[in-house]
């Protein structure tokens, strides 16, 4: 049952939104404590529900329904004989874990015929698959076997040994199978990807590194998309996803900028993300500067383009307090052009998001953890939650998006990041020293829950699970519970325009120099008439 409502949910609140998320991979040798790591955030307007998918036996001859939910169409698909289970939204209990981004694609390939979509792929590859390289045949089996029912679509699939991307989009209605490239990392890199494809020319006689559906070339020929007599090399991402400057604008600068945050000394160009015809594109891999940590993602996905021309911290659009959120849309039409707004990596949009991190030196329960959080990934909490656990902690698995509710994490996550959004420069600091102390907290004591937890893993595997289960869902638990402490103090804190101090007294703290500047430039109205002989100083006759 919990794995249909989970189904549900997803499909869901896929289905009536349109998702953009963006992924970040790290491979071994490219991480300081060599585990491989796999960064979503699935960013769209939705009431995400955490939940575990039991590993099952099934019999023989047992049937999976899926369904169409834009347009009600069935189908059914033979169920394998076991199952693996799955923790929280997207790490199973062999440590394999995928993330996704939706790049459209050419809009003719999109059958919505087909009800086989990419979010129950995603699932059933999970119930499936024991090793990334098996992840990315499952999932490429099961479109071409049954047909593929989504848009373009890129994956990030990770395990304990290397990770994957894996770019797939449809055949159009009518026809059979899709077309699809899968390229493994190599160790010691990262990747990114963010709403666009990534994988342009690729190797066609390197199996153990790549891998292509068959008809990947001859049905670009087919369709008109590529001319092979042209003398130009076959690229994935330009065939089946062409570029113009609103998708590179909306896309490439987020890969742009996460590149940029682990090895400035490549001084990417931003000519290629601001849409420059002929500018080189950006290398689908790059080596970080220094060996990363779980805590150095989650600075790198908490990024407005700080300390770059694009910071979305600076100028007009940001107001008085320098705040990053713009409102949606984001592309909008002035004096007959189109403009746009910056979309950032952290956005208030996000659902959920969570850094998965495998660690192929200890047994799979212990050396699988979903590092997970709800809503913006600036102002949510990450707390850990391992494969081998068999419940969640119940803040997270509850509430809808039609109710504000204080039992609800996603809704308390979201009140501190909306409430924040009045004095965003002064408030965000409270939050980030909360958020900073817990996620140091979890991640310090993760190295001795390890330790606890090898050591009953041969003794007493029962007890072990038990034990971590019971350290993850109580660390959700110690987040949600942290988030409406502070909830309440910020409403205490910034109130009416002021900012109480310790005390509760209310101090006068005004807008910055350069606001007043713009303020009375735009209505000269706004200063005080001057009086021959009058010499006292302006001040307001009350501070209320």
């Amino acid at each position: 049952m919990k794995k249909l409502l989970l189904l549900f949910s997803f499909a869901l609140i896929t289905s009536s939104v349109t998702l953009a998320c963006t992924n970040f991979i790290v491979t071994k040798g490219a991480s300081k404590d060599s585990s491989v790591m796999v960064v979503y955030t699935c960013d769209g307007e939705f009431h995400p529900h955490l939940g575990i998918t039991p590993a099952g036996d099934h019999p023989e001859g047992e049937m999976i329904t899926l369904n169409n939910w834009s347009a009600g169409v069935k189908g059914k698909i033979p169920q394998v004989d076991h199952t693996y289970a799955i923790v929280g939204p997207h790490m199973n209990e062999h440590q394999v874990s995928i993330g996704e981004t939706t790049f459209g694609g050419r809009e003719e390939l999109h059958d919505t015929t087909k009800f086989l979509h990419y979010w129950d792929m995603m699932h059933l590859t999970l119930q499936r698959a024991r090793t990334a390289r098996e992840a990315v045949k499952v999932l490429t089996g099961l479109a071409e076997k049954y047909g593929y029912g989504s848009t373009g679509e890129s994956f990030s699939i990770g395990g304990p040994q290397e990770a994957w991307i894996v770019e797939i989009i449809g055949t159009g209605p009518g026809r059979d199978g899709a077309v699809w490239v899968a390229r493994k990392v190599p160790d010691g890199y990262v990747s990114g990807h963010a709403n666009k494809s990534r994988i342009g020319t690729f190797p066609r006689n390197d199996p153990q590194n790549c891998l292509y559906s068959d008809n990947v070339v001859s049905f670009a020929v087919e369709q008109g998309y590529y001319d092979p007599d042209a003398g130009k090399p076959f690229r994935f991402n330009e065939v089946y996803d062409p570029s113009t400057p609103s998708n590179l604008r909306y896309c490439a600068t987020r890969v742009w900028s996460m590149f940029n945050r682990v090895n400035p000394n490549l001084n990417l160009s931003p000519d290629y993300h601001r849409g420059v015809q002929g500018a080189e594109r950006y290398p689908l891999w790059i080596k970080p500067e220094e060996k990363l940590s779980v805590d150095d993602l989650t600075q790198v996905i908490r990024d407005h383009y700080e300390g770059t021309p694009f910071s979305m911290r600076q100028g007009i659009t940001a107001g008085p307090f320098g705040n990053p959120n713009r409102c949606r849309p984001l592309v909008f039409e002035v004096n007959g052009r189109k403009a746009s707004w910056e979309r950032p990596i952290s956005t208030t949009k996000t659902g959920f998001s969570f850094i998965a991190q495998s660690r192929s030196y200890m047994p799979d329960p212990v050396g699988g953890v979903l590092w997970y959080g709800m809503d913006d990934t600036y102002t949510t909490c990450y707390f850990p939650l391992y494969a081998g656990i068999d419940s969640v902690p119940q803040p997270y698995a509850t509430g809808n998006i039609k109710e504000f509710s204080s039992q609800s994490a996603w809704w308390v996550f979201n009140f501190v990041a909306n409430f924040a959004n009045i004095r965003y420069n002064r408030m965000v600091k409270d939050i980030r020293e909360v958020q900073q102390e817990l996620e140091g907290r979890f991640i310090a004591e993760v190295d001795s829950i390890d330790q606890k937890a090898l050591q009953l893993y041969r003794r007493n595997p029962d007890k072990m699970q038990e034990m971590l289960t019971r350290f993850s869902v109580s660390r959700g638990n110690q987040a949600f519970n942290r988030w409406k402490k502070l909830g309440k103090k910020l409403i205490c804190k910034y109130n009416d325009g002021y900012i109480n101090n310790e005390k509760g007294r209310p101090e006068k703290h005004g807008y910055p120099q350069h606001w007043y500047r713009r303020a009375v430039k735009n209505d000269s109205t706004r200063y005080l008439p001057q009086w021959e002989k009058d010499t006292t100083e302006a001040t307001e006759p009350t501070m209320f």
